[in-house]
């Protein structure tokens, strides 16, 4: 595989770059973080950029997986969030386009492809995170309608999202061949959000979701009873590629942020990019980044050409958020008390980037998930 950008990636690049400086640095600008930037969200829609792997045919872009990521790297690298909304945004829409009938396809991609619509993915729950099977949402099939119960947490786009992904047991005592997925569009009746979660390093677009005596109609059960564990975790390995990928895009920032501090701090005489423990920092900083783009492309470039990928997209996950920590952190000490101090980006970067060790699945599972595949491997 090619690790250089062709031509339509570069110009896809620029295109980025162009958007960010003209339309989305300015609004941040005046407007900050705290709500979410649905001008902006529109704006990507608008230049296709909001459903770029996603079929023609619905209205996305047709594109593959290294120019999704390469987009949400760059939106991540230029200081916009927006890397990480697109990413959530990505997670239905790819569970409708593979599991969903051509009436949910038809209904909802087109739509979501545009930003007229925007989606969220429900999985989480008070005591179901990394054990995903042990989720307690129900779901009663009652006539033709399916009346949902329960609490979901940590839900990107809660209260702002138009369309809802929700994962909820169908059969008890199956776990998780019990498990079914569900389109929830905002506004059902027993569908509610708890008050602004405010994660660390996030912006607080996160809420709590509530179903009380839910009704949806059956039409909106995606795929077959029991199969929302395997849609779950289909989105899931496809989206460690992307979060793999913003989480480069955050570490590229934060040694570009370094690199030019080097050249502007002067210590003892001259500037502190003189000194080699400065100079090693440096190459360890740039090293991490490097190498957790290229597995992260290698996983890209297996899902597109079909091939299994999800050992690959484990270990780009592991390996780029592992790496935007210690790079944040390092930037941080780079900048000494100045890179504590809000005043300055790099703090802000290194909140960021713990929690991208977090979620589409801890670290700690990723090796999990990790060593299962390598042994797995042995034993065929």
């Amino acid at each position: 595989m090619d690790y250089t950008l062709s031509e339509e990636q570069e110009q896809l690049r620029r295109l980025v770059e162009e958007f960010v400086g003209r339309d989305a640095k300015p609004y941040l600008d005046k407007h900050g973080r705290e709500d979410f930037p649905w001008p902006l969200f529109r704006k990507l829609g608008e230049l296709g950029l909001a459903a770029i792997p996603f079929p023609l045919a619905y209205g996305g872009g047709g594109l593959d997986y290294r120019c999704y990521a390469l987009v949400l790297e760059e939106l991540s690298r230029l200081g916009t969030a927006l890397g990480s909304a697109l990413a959530v945004h990505g997670l239905p829409q790819l569970i409708l386009a593979k599991f969903g009938n051509e009436e949910q396809k038809q209904k909802y991609l087109p739509a979501m492809a545009r930003a007229e619509l925007l989606g969220a993915f429900a999985l989480t729950e008070p005591h179901a995170g990394s054990d995903a099977q042990a989720i307690k949402t129900r779901a009663e099939l009652r006539g033709d309608s399916y009346v949902l119960n329960g609490q979901k947490i940590w839900i990107t786009h809660g209260g702002e999202a138009d369309v809802y992904l929700v994962m909820a047991v169908t059969e008890k005592g199956l776990g998780a061949k019990g498990i079914s997925a569900f389109i929830v569009e905002k506004g059902a009746p027993g569908l509610s959000f708890g008050k602004r979660e405010r994660p660390m390093g996030l912006p607080h677009h996160t809420r709590e979701v509530f179903f009380d005596d839910c009704v949806i109609p059956q039409a909106n059960l995606v795929g077959n009873a029991g199969d929302g564990f395997k849609v779950a975790m289909t989105a899931l390995d496809s989206g460690r590629i992307t979060i793999a990928a913003t989480s480069i895009g955050l570490a590229q920032q934060a040694l570009d942020y370094a690199l030019s501090y080097t050249l502007e701090r002067t210590a003892f005489g001259k500037h502190i990019a003189e000194f080699q423990g400065i100079q090693f920092m440096l190459a360890d900083m740039a090293a991490a980044v490097e190498a957790a783009r290229c597995v992260m492309r290698k996983a890209a470039y297996l899902r597109d050409s079909g091939l299994p990928f999800n050992l690959e997209a484990s270990m780009a996950k592991l390996l780029a958020t592992d790496a935007a920590m210690k790079v944040t952190t390092d930037a941080v000490q780079i900048y000494g008390g100045y890179g504590t101090s809000e005043d300055y980006p790099v703090q802000e970067l290194m909140r960021e980037a713990k929690i991208s060790q977090i979620v589409e699945g801890t670290n700690q599972i990723q090796r999990m998930v990790i060593a299962r595949e390598l042994l797995k491997k042995l034993r065929q």
